[in-house]
């Protein structure tokens, strides 16, 4: 059924709108990144971070200081923000591999590099933009498929546990040219030095700070033993409904409190975020020197935020503002005066992204697309926006966050309300109490109307969240009476 719903929201615009005059329009530079929160500089998320590339990049363009994923997963987020449909709305709720679709799930619905590529563009891909989803000439003039070199960890600089790959957090010892991000930055330098004839759409897709937290040695050296840690309440989970207590991933906490390991973890994960920068850096002064400086839209997202142990919650995977607040940035490098210091403080979703490229390109985004242009707060970052972000973690469970508050309603009937102007760490849940029934009423006016059911072709069984299709205390038990574990990938 679900299948069926997201067929016929896509075919609502089954043919693409060619505009001729290309030579007008602007380039894009698409500057994605994996598992980012806001522990940057121009986020403010973390006293020490060190963030400069994308600091100046905010200066120079609109930084929206309030921007959220429309899911917490890399998947459903990549999902909705190319195809421009909130889960809700697709069935995407989850984590998918697209090689298990067939042609009849996502029929009619057009990618942004689709999109773009159908109007006259030359379109780019490096690096991680969507989720295990192979790219087709028909979204790509031509893919970057660099060599793969093995990375050597240091544990002994850092924390591994055991000889996993993945829950790894230590230096390399690795020349840069051999890392994966720097070879996806390089191509984008390389792409900004030929010759364009038509206008370009350049995606690059930066992968850390993505488990393993591991980075040159360089970017660990930027940082003291002891980071600074995040606030954190030992009773946090007082007040929190029992759908959301279940999204934190408590035995990551407890294994990091064991091994005493915490503080090695956090110096990883902003050791990587200063590597991410390093990198995107390059590729923004390769643009610099480059014909296209005057001419080029830079967007540079993160597809959902990370728990550094804030509700003793490691991860992605939850609806609270660590896990949904992204670095988000847009810069039109056509503006010829220079404003600095532009934000958008209302809560924005980055699922308004594709109709503010669309617009930007001066070219009619399909009619099934979901959210609204950011044009006019690019102009006035001080305009009100339409609506506030939603975050969808499986069927039901939805986080609506304005300037000042954040609503979350969960499938079984859970909420939770936060002021964040006096509560910016979430501490306290309002949801029960009569003096802001008329706030959470307002935001829960903006919950899904509509919201299909999941998507079964392509999933990945290991993601489906606590929801409305996997409902809390579902899961089988075995022969003992424990909840029993799924395999998978994760």
């Amino acid at each position: 059924m679900s299948r069926f719903v997201l067929v016929l929201a896509c075919a609502a615009y089954a043919g693409l709108t060619v505009n001729s005059n290309a030579a007008e329009k602007p380039n894009i530079l698409f500057i994605a990144i994996d598992d980012m929160n806001d522990w940057t500089g121009f986020l403010g998320g973390h006293p020490q971070a060190q963030t400069p590339n994308m600091d100046k990049l905010a200066r120079r363009g609109v930084n929206f200081t309030n921007a959220h994923c429309p899911a917490p997963g890399c998947s459903p987020c990549r999902n909705a923000l190319l195809f421009g449909t909130e889960p809700f709305h697709s069935g995407l709720y989850a984590f998918y591999d697209h090689a298990g679709f067939s042609d009849k799930v996502l029929r009619g619905c057009t990618t942004i590099p689709e999109l773009l590529q159908a109007n006259g563009y030359n379109t780019y891909g490096s690096g991680k933009i969507h989720h295990r989803r192979e790219p087709t000439p028909k979204e790509w003039t031509e893919v970057h498929k660099p060599e793969r070199h093995k990375l050597v960890y240091k544990p002994e600089e850092g924390y591994q546990i055991g000889n996993s790959r993945k829950m790894a957090f230590c230096p390399t010892a690795n020349p840069l040219e051999e890392h994966p991000d720097y070879k996806v930055a390089s191509y984008g330098v390389e792409v900004l030095s030929r010759r364009h004839e038509k206008p370009f759409f350049l995606a690059v897709g930066i992968v850390k700070p993505h488990l393993a937290f591991v980075c040159p040695q360089r970017f660990f050296d930027l940082y003291p033993k002891d980071v600074k840690p995040p606030r954190i309440n030992p009773n946090d989970h007082d007040d929190i409904p029992a759908v959301g207590r279940a999204f934190a991933k408590i035995s990551d906490d407890t294994k990091f409190k064991q091994d005493k390991a915490w503080t090695r973890v956090r110096r990883a994960y902003l050791a990587c975020i200063s590597w991410a920068d390093y990198n995107v850096g390059r590729v923004l002064d390769a643009l610099e020197a480059s014909p296209y400086a005057d001419n080029t839209i830079v967007v540079l997202w993160s597809d959902h935020g990370y728990g550094q142990g804030e509700k003793r919650h490691f991860r992605k995977f939850a609806l609270w503002e660590e896990t949904t607040k992204v670095p988000f940035i847009i810069w039109d490098a056509r503006e010829k005066k220079a404003v600095t210091g532009r934000e958008v403080q209302g809560g924005v979703s980055l699922i308004n992204i594709y109709r503010t490229l669309a617009e930007l390109s001066g070219i009619e985004a399909p009619d099934y697309v979901d959210g609204f242009s950011l044009v006019p707060q690019l102009k006035n970052p001080q305009k009100p926006l339409p609506k506030p972000s939603i975050c969808s973690w499986g069927r039901g469970n939805y986080t609506i966050r304005d300037r000042d508050w954040r609503y979350t309603s969960y499938y079984d009937g859970g909420e939770e309300l936060y002021s964040h102007a006096n509560d910016p760490d979430e501490w306290t849940n309002l949801a029960n109490d009569p003096a802001h029934a008329d706030v959470k009423q307002r935001l829960a006016a903006h919950l899904p109307e509509r919201e299909v059911p999941i998507v079964m072709e392509g999933l990945e069984g290991w993601s489906i969240p606590v929801s409305a299709d996997k409902p809390l205390g579902s899961e089988p038990k075995n022969k003992a009476g424990n909840k029993a574990k799924k395999k998978g990938k994760k």
